[in-house]
């Protein structure tokens, strides 16, 4: 691909080793093999919903970046949404001396931040196709998608399908998924295009805002919405209202009873804040590392 160049630097810790096994190992990456030092992928930026491939390598403090088409401030800064570079990230540590369970989770990869989809509408159509479905039976299905309704991108000489752009799927059938669910992630592209469903407008509101308007999409429940704000649009501090996988490894972590009510999980959430969001991801993240 023609390459356009530019590096994003770390406010705090960051290893894009960590960064790099982590997607290893997270089936709903859509990401493109590679020799265990760059990350590829390609998708529709947000702010154009136009297909552009990306070439990820770590350097001293952050990453290098190469892009097909040029890179302005928006795709930069989508860039560095989707690694959490966009946020300063120095305060976690205060957060993590504060509480000893995190603390020692976290210090086992002290430089892995947030990892998200490439955006929130990805994210978004990525939790329809999974519901009742198992992670790489879905990955299949969003792959099939990509490669009958999007475009394709070559990232160093790789030809990759982009997941379409939600104009290529507001009015779209046959994605090779249920009835109901076609038709949610149709009506969840119409909200992509009026921009509701983007990065943009859920990090301008209030988290408990952004969490409330996707609960409205059709087919966005309390799991979805959560996954949505906070690893499609990259919102650090906040908290699922209900995620039965977070809530058990959080029980086992704190001693928490069977019976404890999600007020109890937000409570102890509370204690990460400004970094709810992060706190939970390296909780998440801790199943892939076992």
């Amino acid at each position: 691909m023609t390459s356009h160049g530019f590096t994003l630097t770390a406010q705090g810790p960051f290893d894009f080793a960590d960064v790099l096994r982590f997607v290893g190992q997270w089936p709903a990456a859509s990401t493109i093999p590679s020799d265990g030092r760059v990350l590829r992928f390609a998708y529709c930026a947000e702010h154009d919903w136009l297909p552009i491939g990306v070439s990820v390598s770590g350097v001293p403090g952050g990453v290098a970046v190469e892009t097909s088409r040029p890179a302005g401030p928006a795709i930069r800064h989508e860039i560095a949404r989707i690694f959490s570079l966009d946020v300063d990230g120095r305060g976690f540590e205060k957060v993590g001396r504060g509480d000893p369970v995190l603390e020692e989770l976290r210090l086992r990869s002290p430089g892995l931040r947030p990892v998200g989809f490439w955006t929130p509408w990805e994210a978004a159509c990525w939790a329809v196709i999974v519901q009742r479905s198992s992670m790489h039976v879905a990955a299949k299905i969003k792959r099939r998608i990509a490669e009958r309704f999007g475009a394709r991108v070559v990232v160093d000489d790789v030809e990759h399908p982009v997941f379409p752009p939600p104009v290529s799927l507001a009015e779209a059938d046959g994605m090779g998924l249920p009835a109901q669910k076609e038709e949610w992630i149709r009506g969840l592209a119409r909200a992509a295009l009026d921009g509701v469903l983007t990065a943009e407008y859920l990090r301008s509101v209030p988290a408990e805002a952004a969490l409330a308007d996707l609960k409205g999409l059709a087919g966005v429940g309390p799991f979805s919405a959560g996954l949505i704000l906070i690893r499609g649009a990259g919102a650090p501090d906040a908290f699922p209202g209900d995620e039965p996988r977070l809530f058990a490894l959080l029980r086992e972590a704190y001693g928490l009873p069977e019976d404890a009510a999600p007020r109890d999980y937000a409570k102890l959430a509370d204690g990460w804040r400004p970094f709810r969001s992060w706190a939970s991801f390296l909780f998440r993240a801790s199943t892939y590392q076992e």
